[in-house]
């Protein structure tokens, strides 16, 4: 089928290729013509405007830079919104605002078209190799219907809920990729200022608990079922643990920033009478904060969990 496609930069480039491999026939567009010179020489039809994108396709992606970028496509002058079709499809497969999603996607409802939240996650090798993550949010139906041609661009398509779920889940991984690195950097340069050589440190680390298993994986212990009792490992003694690391990092004038907020967090649990509940328990505080409860039933997270835990034996 032809099928849409804006935005042939680091990320667009793969997915867009992809689907041209698939078969499908792509009418293309991007804010540099050079960019979508090797997909004109595949076959490719060029458009002018994202406006003639939409005239000439069922359905569109689109692969941009920010909210900006994506406003300006969807919904300016010569955007896709003039030209969409009833009953076509748009999937925004940037990194977004679930706001402006939300935004697009009531304009789009109005003309009867049906616009899509979809970023992704892999990275440029995952967009060139196809292992790629999609996460989205919008009309199951739409996404069902549309799903063969996802399938041709990453090998997680997932819908994940209504309309900006996709963005929102995406700005929860990258925030916390981002946050989690910031604390490997504090934690590592202790280490090895500690003394310890530093591949010496990584592959000791990395054979850890924590090393071994998916960054998200430690959610479904306690966090998501909301069991803190009995405790796997009791929040007085993970308190004990923190407390020596961040001691040492005085001791050898390293800054523990973050550190030192978790050890913080713990203390204000230990303060609630906690110390014998698990350690986990300490997540409990942001919950309050948030005034959000996470726990999910036991009946739909035991799958997930006997799904999890079989994938990291295999």
């Amino acid at each position: 089928m032809q099928v849409g496609f804006i935005g042939l930069g680091t990320m667009g480039a793969g997915m867009a290729a992809n689907l041209q491999k698939a078969g499908h026939r792509l009418v293309v567009h991007d804010a540099r013509r050079g960019a979508a010179a090797p997909f004109l020489a595949d076959g490719a039809v060029w458009a002018d405007t994202p406006r003639q994108v939409a005239a000439a396709a069922e359905l569109v992606f689109t692969s941009l830079p920010g909210p900006a970028e994506v406003e300006a496509v969807a919904l300016g002058p010569d955007g896709l919104l003039g030209a969409m079709r009833e009953g076509g499809a748009y999937f925004d497969l940037s990194t977004n605002a679930p706001s402006l999603v939300r935004r697009i996607h009531a304009a789009f409802a109005e003309r009867g078209a049906h616009m899509l939240d979809a970023p992704v996650s892999g990275g440029p090798r995952g967009a060139r190799s196809g292992e790629l993550a999609l996460w989205v949010g919008g009309e199951h139906a739409v996404f069902d219907r549309w799903k063969p041609v996802l399938d041709a661009m990453g090998d997680q398509a997932r819908h994940i809920g209504p309309i900006g779920a996709g963005t929102v889940a995406k700005l929860v991984h990258n925030c916390a990729s981002y946050a989690v690195q910031c604390v490997l950097a504090e934690v590592f340069t202790l280490g090895v200022k500690g003394g310890v050589e530093p591949l010496a440190l990584f592959e000791a680390v990395r054979q850890g608990v924590l090393g071994r298993r998916r960054t998200f994986d430690g959610l479904l212990d306690q966090f998501l079922s909301g069991t803190y009792d009995p405790a796997a490992f009791a929040l007085r003694l993970a308190h004990k643990d923190v407390g020596l690391a961040t001691s040492l990092g005085r001791e050898l004038a390293v800054p523990m920033r973050l550190a030192n907020l978790a050890l913080e967090e713990m203390t204000e649990a230990m303060n609630r009478g906690w110390a014998e509940r698990d350690s986990r328990v300490a997540m409990l505080l942001q919950q309050e904060r948030a005034g959000v409860d996470v726990t999910v039933e036991a009946d739909r997270l035991r799958p997930v969990v006997e799904r999890v835990r079989g994938a990291t034996k295999g």
